[in-house]
């Protein structure tokens, strides 16, 4: 099978396209012929980092939609040429991706598979973020720091329909502020200029509520913008920064609080909350009417592109792998 292979970490050239044997779906999983496969900022990470990566060489991707292939032992419920998406480990990038029954989906009759393939990376996340616990409650504020990219197009959207007064977005370019207006933001900021423009904008109260996959500095910053029993979401480390450290003199006299989130963990140390997880956030997305746009689509052996143009900050939306047909 065609798959792309990262045998050294390092630049968007070392995803390389190599034939590999097909797997054979082992207990409890399931073999997919992959349509698509979502791109996230989590891949980029692993092949430049080795983010979450138990060793080399890898095939990297977490989302896919496609067919059931084959059903390893004890993987009921899915019939052969079914149509699925699934959130896996790794694999995406792939013509077959193998994938644990507990986290593959059933897809409606007609659901489009191009869309599929965007659900449950993205869609998760978002829900957890702004519906869980820490999440904005009628009338609150809520930062959400790149807005448009693929979970801040969808949490601006959901923080709308949760009832959140004032949605602000961050993002790193005046085109990419015009785009993310479209998707539930009443105000965007490009660049720093949040910092000065939220005390502003919140007649100095800051904000309830911030969502946060950047880290390190702007961790730092975004704990200065918090309301009065604000919480500050963390959800990545896209900054790469050294992990960041803050205790009761930051968080004790404003009533602060912070909360982290990891689907890839969440997938791996309970696959059943996920899956619960998943079904109710894609339940609400479609019954908020929550768009998840695809902006750009890129052949299997074009993988090395697609990172190029996430890694230079000038994406918006979702970006896919065609795999099927590439």
């Amino acid at each position: 099978m065609r798959a792309i292979l990262v045998e050294q970490y390092g630049e968007p050239q070392v995803l390389t396209p190599v034939e590999l044997a097909e797997p054979e779906p082992g207990p409890g999983q399931i073999a997919i012929d992959v349509a698509y496969a979502g791109i996230n900022y989590a891949d980029v990470l692993a092949r430049r980092d080795g983010y979450q990566v138990p060793s080399l060489p890898f095939v990297p991707g977490l989302e896919v939609s496609g067919t059931v292939r084959a059903l390893g032992p004890g993987a009921a419920g899915f019939t052969v040429g079914q149509k699925v998406a699934a959130f896996i480990a790794s694999g995406g990038y792939a013509e077959i991706a193998l994938a644990d029954a507990a986290s593959v989906y059933p897809l409606p009759e007609g659901t489009d598979l191009r869309e599929a393939a965007t659900w449950l990376a993205v869609l998760p996340t978002a829900y957890a973020l702004i519906n869980g616990p820490a999440g904005p409650t009628q009338g609150e504020s809520v930062l959400v720091h790149s807005a448009a990219g693929g979970v801040g197009t969808v949490a601006g959207q959901l923080a709308k329909a949760a009832g959140a007064a004032n949605v602000y977005g961050v993002v790193s370019s005046s085109e990419k502020a015009a785009y993310a207006l479209r998707f539930g933001y009443d105000r965007v900021f490009v660049g720093d200029d949040y910092i000065a423009a939220v005390p502003e904008a919140t007649s100095g109260q800051g904000v309830d509520v911030i969502l946060d996959p950047v880290g390190g500095d702007t961790l730092r910053a975004n704990l200065k913008l918090l309301a009065r029993f604000g919480r500050l979401l963390s959800f990545g480390n896209a900054s790469d920064q050294d992990a960041w450290q803050v205790g009761p003199p930051e968080l004790y006299p404003r009533g602060l609080g912070i909360f982290g989130f990891s689907i890839r963990a969440l997938s791996r140390e309970d696959p059943a909350r996920l899956h619960k997880l998943t079904e109710t956030a894609i339940q609400a997305a479609v019954k908020a009417g929550v768009e998840l746009p695809i902006t750009a689509e890129y052949a299997l052996d074009d993988a090395a592109e697609a990172h190029r143009v996430i890694e230079s900050r000038s994406a918006t939306g979702k970006l896919l792998i065609r795999v099927a047909g590439s």
